[in-house]
């Protein structure tokens, strides 16, 4: 089937061929063309150009949309979401209204431990249609890849649940879905630590990996949750399975497990809050993508990494919405653009780079996604007129996405 999109006021995010992801001064490119045509062929970008370079006879297509003066960009990638969770923690907060830390809420035993009691009780079905409805919800907003990670199972019976839910959806959206065995997300209710690495490590890393069910692994290594020690142990056992690391670190404290991501060829290394100016000479030169998290700091009053800081060392940087119902409930990439640029002071070119090309590269499909680039899967959307691309992460809670196409076709 052909796809032809006509009369784009800016064509946005168009790729190089082979480019995999930006870093560096190169993050201030965002290749447009104005007044532009788009045509996908089965799936894929085919071709575009200026309206004015349009062969006189026009184009065959079994489908042509008029953008009708919007804009048009490659969907957006989130490569760090939770969202397969079970109902929703409110109470929580208002805890941190009234005071609490993240940190003071886990040691009572609520955050992640509360959302393993509550998933325990739901049935499969029931939690797919939970997550089902998030999933569509961040479809509409403009996404076409995602990453969904499992760790509110705390157990081999309920991790495996999640992971089959993932691959559920995965089976029943458009969006590319990739997943993330996360079982060392907290040490579970019953356990001591290092009974609960062991748990890990023996039993529901080999069945995950014997099911199938994960394509990544991912360990909280941070103050209160994981040492690097556990983490070396347990993305040493998970690569035997073939899964790669894409860790949580430097979120609550500096604790020196980023250089073990990053050890272990980890995609990325993911939240950086409070990541220290000394490793990012251990990311220079790695294939390691750090991915920050603008929206958690925005809901848990937390700093904000240091994007700004990493770009200008040379690094490549991701941004991804860490959806959740404890952190940050919201899978919003518009408006985790819109913080990036306003919190991290990213320019406009940077923070979108950062949330298509770059993401992708963090769920290693950026040779697929990411870019207007010919040849790559026809996930974009169409905005509503708009000024110009710096309007996206101005206008920060304007719904401004028309509509929205995955694989050539409009969902």
């Amino acid at each position: 089937m052909r796809l032809l999109v006509t009369d784009i006021s800016v064509l946005a995010g168009i790729g190089t061929a082979g480019t995999q992801r930006l870093c560096g001064a190169g993050m201030k490119t965002l290749g447009q063309i104005e007044n532009a045509w788009l045509l996908a062929e089965d799936g894929r970008i085919k071709a575009f150009g200026s309206m004015a370079d349009m062969p006189a006879d026009g184009m065959s297509a079994d489908i042509t949309i008029d953008a009708c003066g919007g804009l048009v960009m490659p969907s957006w990638c989130d490569p760090h979401t939770h969202i397969v969770y079970a109902g929703s923690r409110e109470g929580e907060f208002v805890d941190k209204i009234n005071g609490l830390s993240y940190a003071e809420i886990a040691r009572r035993g609520g955050g992640i431990l509360n959302s393993a009691d509550l998933l325990h009780t739901l049935s499969e079905d029931e939690l797919y249609r939970q997550a089902m409805r998030r999933a569509k919800e961040i479809m509409r907003k403009g996404t076409g890849c995602v990453e969904i990670k499992s760790g509110y199972g705390l157990n081999t019976a309920d991790e495996l649940k999640m992971l089959r839910v993932i691959r559920r959806i995965s089976e029943s959206v458009p969006m590319r879905v990739v997943s993330t065995f996360l079982g060392a997300h907290a040490i579970g209710r019953g356990y001591g630590h290092d009974e609960y690495v062991d748990l890990v490590v023996n039993e529901m890393v080999p069945e995950v990996g014997r099911e199938r069910l994960a394509d990544y692994v991912d360990v909280f290594c941070d103050e209160g949750f994981f040492t690097p020690e556990d983490t070396d142990r347990i993305l040493e056992a998970a690569a035997k399975w073939g899964m790669k690391p894409k860790i949580h670190v430097d979120e609550l404290a500096a604790t020196g497990g980023l250089p073990v991501g990053v050890k272990h060829g980890a995609l990325s290394v993911d939240h950086l809050e409070n990541m220290p100016e000394t490793e990012f000479d251990v990311l220079k030169d790695s294939e390691t993508m750090p991915t920050v998290l603008p929206g958690t700091s925005f809901f848990l009053n937390m700093p904000y990494a240091p994007a700004r800081k990493m770009i200008d060392a040379g690094l490549g940087v991701a941004v991804a919405s860490d959806y959740n119902p404890g952190s940050t409930p919201s899978g919003d990439m518009k408006f985790v653009v819109s913080l990036a640029c306003i919190k991290m002071r990213l320019l406009p070119a940077e923070a979108i780079n950062a949330a298509t090309l770059n993401s992708a590269y963090a769920m290693g499909l950026s040779a697929d996604f990411g870019s207007i680039t010919v040849g790559k899967t026809a996930n974009f959307f169409i905005t509503e007129p708009v000024p110009s691309v710096d309007y996206i992460p101005y206008a920060y809670t304007s719904p401004l996405v028309s509509r929205v196409f995955l694989g050539g076709k409009e969902v």
